[in-house]
């Protein structure tokens, strides 16, 4: 277990320089823009890619580390044919997604887009989409990595990522505006799939060409899948809901909705990340040799874990809002009225992270055990349904911290359904 801490360690420190340099692109989109129209755009522009990538990136990945260990086929061939599944799939859905740009972001956010925030939105997302492939190949390439060990190469490439992202766009604004980000999203994908791709081949893991062919285990994955991209589905339409329900209030809310829940979701975000990306290839192997005692002990130290780390980053957050949200963002046109409409989104996100950290936590473990429909049922139960019915009772009456009260008490919800289910069914 010494060992795992350790392990956890590593991935936790590279994961805080990645996320930071991850942060650090919303505050310089914050100095550049602040909470105007066109942040507004940026902020929508990635909405759908990131979705994809989170949604089918994710699934794939978590369902193919479930089949790895038990995979009746020869790894070697078991691997390329994934890769090939991956790579068409990725690319099937962002060459629709470009193809129906112009239908698929209006009726993506309702027609609530003023034609402004779509006149600038849409070249961004243009940008940004086909840099989807390489994300979502990125994340399987990840996930191979984590199940050979090599988890701080996986995380590593999350910073080569990040830093590119913002190292490319950033100097790009005075000559393309806010396209200047679409831009960058693409080529730090590039950067950070030739990462992986070099880094799997220099290891000596496995060969990447394609390969076509009928696999029961690749099978085995998308039956798996499938259930686990609804449950993603469901967790990141809280991105989707904050972007719609803010795009009916006044210019600058979608941004300052996003500032505020990239803040809160900061530290809880590297807490999960390092914690699940050691415990969940450790865990899924654990399960396929029945241990189930190291399984209990790995769920309960998990929570403690991420209660002890993200409690103190919450008061933290909860009560100094204000200087926080000065101190990263108030710089450039981010001025004083920025400030006042984020600060209290931000407050009340503050009180998110450990129930959407835990959420993802736990939800491992039911996949884990192969019950990956019922964290999905919760999901939809929570998100689309209790979370957006929050959210429309007081958005008229309290404005943007409505949707951050709906992700506190719908992830609060979620938690508590998913624990009660594995403690009575698990033991857990």
């Amino acid at each position: 277990m010494s060992k795992m801490m350790k392990i956890i360690g590593t991935v936790a420190i590279i994961n805080i320089v990645a996320r930071l340099f991850g942060f650090l692109r919303e505050v310089v989109i914050g100095q550049q823009f602040g909470t105007s129209a066109a942040a507004d755009a940026i902020a929508t522009a990635y909405t759908i890619p990131n979705f994809i990538y989170l949604v089918v990136g994710g699934g794939l990945t978590t369902a193919f580390i479930s089949v790895y260990h038990s995979s009746k086929t020869e790894k070697a061939i078991f691997v390329r044919r994934m890769f090939t599944s991956v790579l068409m799939a990725a690319t099937i859905i962002t060459v629709l997604a470009v193809i129906f740009a112009e239908p698929l972001l209006r009726l993506s956010f309702q027609n609530k887009l003023t034609p402004a925030q779509f006149e600038l939105a849409f070249p961004i997302f243009l940008w940004m989409m086909p840099s989807t492939i390489i994300l979502v190949l990125s994340t399987w390439m990840s996930g191979l990595l984590n199940l050979n060990d090599k988890f701080k190469l996986s995380s590593i490439a999350i910073l080569v990522y990040n830093a590119a992202f913002v190292i490319i766009s950033a100097p790009l604004v005075p000559w393309y505006g806010p396209t200047a980000y679409g831009i960058g999203a693409l080529l730090s994908a590039v950067l950070m799939g030739i990462f992986l791709f070099v880094g799997i081949k220099r290891s000596k893991l496995y060969s990447l060409k394609p390969a076509l062919g009928k696999s029961e285990d690749v099978k085995r994955v998308w039956v798996i899948a499938l259930p686990i991209l609804l449950g993603g589905a469901s967790m990141q339409f809280y991105a989707f809901i904050y972007r719609v329900a803010a795009a009916g209030l006044s210019e600058g809310a979608i941004s300052a909705v996003n500032y505020a829940s990239k803040l809160a979701n900061f530290p809880q975000a590297i807490m999960m990340t390092a914690v699940t990306t050691v415990i969940y290839p450790m865990l899924s192997k654990k399960e396929g040799e029945g241990d189930h005692e190291t399984i209990r002990k790995l769920y309960k130290k998990g929570m403690l874990l991420l209660a002890a780390l993200i409690g103190p980053a919450t008061a933290v957050a909860y009560f100094f809002a204000a200087p926080l949200v000065r101190l990263i963002f108030e710089r450039g046109e981010f001025d004083e009225a920025s400030v006042l409409i984020t600060v209290p989104i931000f407050k009340v996100f503050a009180l998110s992270m450990f129930f959407l950290a835990a959420n993802t936590y736990v939800t491992r473990f039911y996949y884990a055990k192969g019950n990956s429909m019922l964290p999905v049922i919760f999901s939809l139960v929570s998100v689309l349904g209790i979370n957006i019915a929050i959210i429309y009772f007081l958005i008229d009456s309290m404005g943007a911290p409505a949707i951050a009260y709906g992700t506190v008490i719908s992830s609060a919800i979620n938690l508590l359904m998913l624990v009660i289910y594995a403690r009575v069914k698990w033991k857990l």
